[in-house]
């Protein structure tokens, strides 16, 4: 029989995994088998279970065991079993999973392109999320950027729906966007798809550590590191987008701007759980970017074949970007197996992680 290997998630302390094995039951009426081959892990998968009670991500995959959580992740897994029709043994398909060897599926909205799971405890949950894309119908995936689809994929979605959210309202009359983490993937992902902008200044927030990685990338106008905050001039119209989730660099940000800072954009955080609080700072509100949102507002304006066609295209570009071999801005790192996953997932969780480094783990 075959068996189950999952890597669980303390959910009171993300930083403590363990490995947790079982055997696999037979397959039911309707299901499907998913082996995960190979998954991407970020910062962007800690975020995932930093808020994974507030925005119901460990209800993807429940574990069935009190305080631990299974981690989401993006990767690729072909069908070992399958009792559903257009759903083939040894078809690979892209999408969320859990970091394990199986996942057990119940595929419903079969077609050309994929399939969603239809399993009961998802049908509540946001449905980006359960969409399976079958990569023989993906008009972006390319067998040898496997690798960097998982890295970029979920992260450049929310790059390029913020990207597009900004200039859908005007930078909200701003001249400068000021963004912090700018070495985060996401955030240089947003400051790509600006690129040629000549109205909006792109100015990156970052380490002393990561300074140097962040002006060689030359998507932003200039780097400034945190403590020399108080450099950038307040007297141009700001906007703030927030990748880092410090609350005491926002009240800096806030009292250094003042009147000038017009808006104030939350775009998720690995280390900062409690959402957006009041903190009474002056100025703008700041506000919870969600990309299905802005999603949702594109499949209607331009129609859902439309928005994929030009994230598909952005995509692409962005990948050969990352990828150009004369200078890359990332490089390549693979880890064999679960035990090299709780390394990893410590490291991610503690910062020790360069940013000019993508990780995947084979399974």
């Amino acid at each position: 029989m075959n068996q189950l290997t999952r890597l669980l998630t303390d959910k009171n302390a993300l930083d403590h995994t363990r490995i947790d094995r079982a055997p696999l039951a037979p397959l039911g009426e309707g299901e499907a088998l998913l082996r995960i081959r190979r998954v991407a892990v970020t910062t962007n998968n800690i975020t995932y279970a930093a808020f994974g009670d507030a925005m119901q991500y460990w209800n993807f995959f429940p574990t069935g065991q009190d305080g631990w959580g299974h981690m989401p992740v993006w990767g690729f897994a072909d069908v070992e079993a399958s009792a559903v029709a257009g759903v083939e043994v040894g078809e690979r398909f892209y999408g969320y999973f859990p970091i394990a060897s199986h996942l057990r599926m119940k595929p419903v909205r079969v077609a050309e392109r994929g399939f969603y799971d239809g399993a009961e405890h998802r049908l509540p949950l946001t449905s980006a999320y359960n969409q399976y894309t079958r990569v023989t119908a993906d008009p972006a995936y390319r067998a040898g950027d496997e690798n960097y689809q998982m890295l970029v994929r979920p992260l450049f979605i929310t790059s390029f729906m913020l990207a597009d959210f900004l200039q859908d309202n005007a930078f909200f009359g701003a001249k400068r966007l000021v963004v912090s983490s700018a070495s985060s993937k996401t955030a240089y992902g947003t400051a790509f798809c600006l690129e040629g902008r000549t109205d909006i200044e792109l100015v990156a927030l970052t380490s002393p550590r990561n300074k140097d990685f962040v002006e060689k990338l030359g998507c932003y106008r200039r780097a400034v590191t945190y403590e020399a905050l108080d450099t950038i001039a307040a007297d141009v119209p700001t906007l703030y987008v927030d990748f880092s989730g410090d609350e005491d660099l926002r009240a800096k940000v806030h009292g250094h701007f003042g009147t000038c800072l017009v808006y104030d954009c939350f775009a998720g955080s690995a280390q900062n759980t409690h959402f957006l609080r009041d903190l009474g700072l002056p100025g703008p509100e700041p506000k919870f970017y969600f990309a299905p949102v802005q999603i949702r507002k594109r499949n209607a304006d331009w129609g859902h074949a439309e928005v994929n066609r030009k994230f598909n295209e952005a995509q692409l570009a962005f990948i050969r970007r990352v990828g150009d071999p004369r200078h890359p801005w990332m490089a390549l790192r693979e880890h064999a197996g679960f035990e090299a996953a709780q390394s990893l997932i410590a490291d991610l969780h503690a910062g020790r992680i360069d940013p000019a480094v993508g990780h995947v783990v084979v399974l």
